[in-house]
């Protein structure tokens, strides 16, 4: 089987920007989130928001998901964007040594907020930052190495320095080719949610470009956030504390 480079990400972290980087490279297969459409779309959605009339998909379970990236992994090298918290009922010792692993981390004020924005009904699970943090400290001891970790604010700071570190963090070539593209892509095409309306600004951008950070208030957000933000904030920091500084 070839190699299978997952990025753990969570919700609203700039992922689906960096996804479409690796996508402009052409040398490995790119999969949009697919344990997360058998997650919230599968034939028995695990999502807590969940309710009957919701779209399910007969045949599409994590099982079956995890066969088709087998299969493409048979055919060449793989590359997947996902959420731990999908999967983390299947973190063995065999199932996670088929991948290559790093991680995308943001800060949860921006976030949150943004995941706020979008579904003001969210729920907590959804978060996703304590599976994230579970999920590496169980590869630093599996491994006896930390994987490597990237904060979103630094790949836009210094986008051709951080996408340069994860491809030597995951021992594939780097290609600063890939970091521009031409505006009018259609994120869509690979997204399952709602039509990829979460990606209009992607469909727009012309690459990953040095971007001023953007700092939010928490303070300002409705009360329930804050609550949630305080409590994801620590898993954030543990790995913040062991990200790839160029």
């Amino acid at each position: 089987m070839h190699k299978i480079v997952a990025l753990w990400a969570i919700p609203r972290s700039t992922s689906t920007a960096f996804e479409w980087m690796m996508r402009q490279r052409g040398d490995l297969e790119c999969l949009h989130e697919p344990f997360g459409e058998a997650w919230y779309q599968g034939e028995a959605p695990l999502w807590h928001r969940y309710q009957p009339g919701a779209v399910t998909t007969p045949g599409l379970t994590l099982e079956s998901v995890w066969d088709d990236i087998q299969a493409r992994a048979e055919k060449g090298p793989v590359f997947l964007k996902d959420f731990p918290h999908y999967i983390s009922h299947m973190w063995t010792p065999e199932f996670l040594a088929n991948f290559t692993h790093a991680f995308l981390i943001r800060d949860p004020a921006k976030t949150i907020t943004s995941m706020h924005d979008k579904w003001p009904d969210i729920h907590e699970g959804e978060v996703g930052f304590p599976d994230q943090r579970a999920l590496f400290d169980l590869l630093w001891v599996l491994n006896g190495s930390a994987p490597p970790v990237i904060d979103s604010d630094d790949l836009l700071d210094k986008p051709e320095e951080v996408t340069q570190a994860f491809c030597e963090g995951v021992g594939i070539d780097y290609m600063p080719e890939a970091l521009s593209w031409e505006p009018g892509g259609d994120p869509s095409e690979h997204s399952w949610w709602d039509g990829g309306s979460f990606h209009a600004n992607l469909a727009r951008s012309t690459g990953l470009t040095r971007q001023k950070r953007k700092y939010i208030d928490i303070d300002q957000s409705p009360e329930r956030v804050q609550q949630v933000y305080r409590r994801m904030i620590p898993h954030y920091q543990r790995l913040y504390e062991h990200r790839v500084v160029v």
